[in-house]
Parts: structure tokens; sequence; C-alpha cells
């Protein structure tokens, strides 16, 4: 008796491991700000074809459906979906929250621009705002000493007020960056996506522009994870993969019955 069986039911384990993978890594990161919630694709395997379509039956009859046969599944992408996170008030005058689309650009260590959503800005030594790994923002915003006030308007101008001085001063312009396709966007870790042929280039603009979201100051952009919809997934992700382990358990007990009877 053929063993394809137990090797179809086998892709299926796979899939659904792979799946239930995706799942748990999006519940973990259900606190993390910005985060995008990634969802699993999947496609069938070749198919072998016994008899094709329209084959000929008779002198003038055709077969009407190909007898074929699916030989599995596999996972075939991950995708990004970059619905609106709710929107965390924090009170903290250097977190900044994208309400709408757009990126914020940072200088990775390597020389790449790191695209994310996670607006949890700080100052380092030097004034300059960085994320709190310490990688800078872009373009480069140095905020002075002794400013007892930092303001960013919802189009990304960011204005301090210094000790001493009665007008606001200006000391920069915060930027956003959106893709053509953004699930062509490669993660990298760190709540960074970095550019990719697939994306395409980045178009760059001001908040409140070009069809670009607005900024909020004092809040922080919350992950788009549903943890009821994940638990929802994750029973039925369970579920598959038991039915998918029990074809390969029926598939032996039928060849064993027949290596016993025959």
């Amino acid at each position: 008796m053929s063993s394809s069986s137990m090797h179809v039911a086998k892709t299926g384990l796979n899939a659904q491991q792979t799946r239930m993978q995706i799942i748990a890594n999006n519940l973990s990161n259900v606190n993390t700000s910005g985060f995008k919630r990634d969802r699993a694709n999947f496609e069938s395997l070749l198919y072998q074809i016994k008899r094709a379509s329209g084959e000929q039956t008779s002198v003038d009859t055709n077969l009407t459906s190909a007898f074929a046969v699916g030989t599995g599944v596999r996972v075939n992408n991950t995708q990004k979906v970059y619905t609106q996170g709710s929107l965390i008030n924090t009170d903290n005058a250097l977190d900044m929250a994208i309400d709408g689309a757009g990126f914020f650009q940072v200088l990775l260590p390597d020389g790449r621009i790191g695209f994310t959503r996670n607006g949890a800005f700080t100052r380092n030594q030097d004034g300059v705002l960085t994320t709190p790994s310490g990688y800078v923002l872009q373009p480069e915003i140095a905020v002075p000493e002794s400013v007892t006030q930092i303001n960013v308007s919802s189009d990304g101008i960011v204005s301090v007020q210094v000790a001493g001085q009665v007008a606001a001063e200006e000391v920069g312009q915060i930027t956003l960056a959106d893709f053509a396709n953004r699930t062509g966007l490669q993660p990298i870790g760190e709540n960074f996506v970095v550019e990719t042929n697939a994306s395409g280039a980045a178009a760059v603009g001001n908040p409140r522009e070009g069809g670009f979201g607005k900024l909020v100051q004092g809040s922080l952009e919350g992950s788009n994870v549903n943890v009821v919809q994940e638990l929802v997934d994750m029973i039925e992700t369970q579920r598959a993969y038991e039915v998918a382990s029990k074809s390969i358990s029926s598939s032996d007990e039928m060849m064993r019955f027949i290596a016993q009877n025959l």
C-alpha cells in the first residue's frame, strides 16, 4: 500500500507548526509598541495528474473533470498586517504615535535606514533624538540643553522652550516614509523593517501631507494584535494539527492491516 497519504499529512503537520509559531510570536508581542501582526499564507503543492480534464473517454465524449491528487500544503509566505493600532497616552513629550500612514526613519548601525512605527524616543548625551537602543532618528534632530518644554506638532515640527527665552525655538522637522507595497518590507527585529525590491523605494514627506498620517505627541501606538482572534486561530491550528496527525495514524493502521492479513 502506498504511503503517500502519510507524506501528505506530514506537510500539513509542518504547515500548522509554522502557523502556530507565527501565532505565538503575535501573542508574545501583544504589548510591543508599534508591532504589526503576522499572517501565514498557505498554498497547495503540486498535483499528480492521473487523467487530464478533457481526456477522451469514448468516440464522442470527453472527461469533464481531471483526476488529480494533491500532494500536500506549504506555507507560501508570511505577511504583516499594517492596520492601525490603538493609541496609548503616556504623557511623555518624546513619545510620538503615527495616526495614519507612515514610518519613522532611523539610522541603523550597519548604515541602512530602518523603518518603524514605534515612536518611543529619547535623547542621547548630545541631545540628539534616538530610539531606546541609541539609533538616531532621521533626519537628525538635536534638542539643546536647558529646555523646559518640548513640543511636537501634528505635522512634525519640533520646537522647544529654552529657559530665559520668551519665544519657542524650532529645532527640526520630523518626516515620515511610506511604500507602494508595505507587505514587501522585510522585518529584521527590534520593531524595524527595511526596504526591499518588492516594497519599492521609500516616499518621504511631512506628516499630514501627501497621504501621510499625523503625529500625536505624548502617545504610543499599541500592537494591532487581537488576542481573542489569535486564540481562536490557535485553537483552529491545534485542531488541524490533530487531524493531520490522525491521518498519519490511520494510514499506518491500514498498512498494518494489509501486512497482517494479506
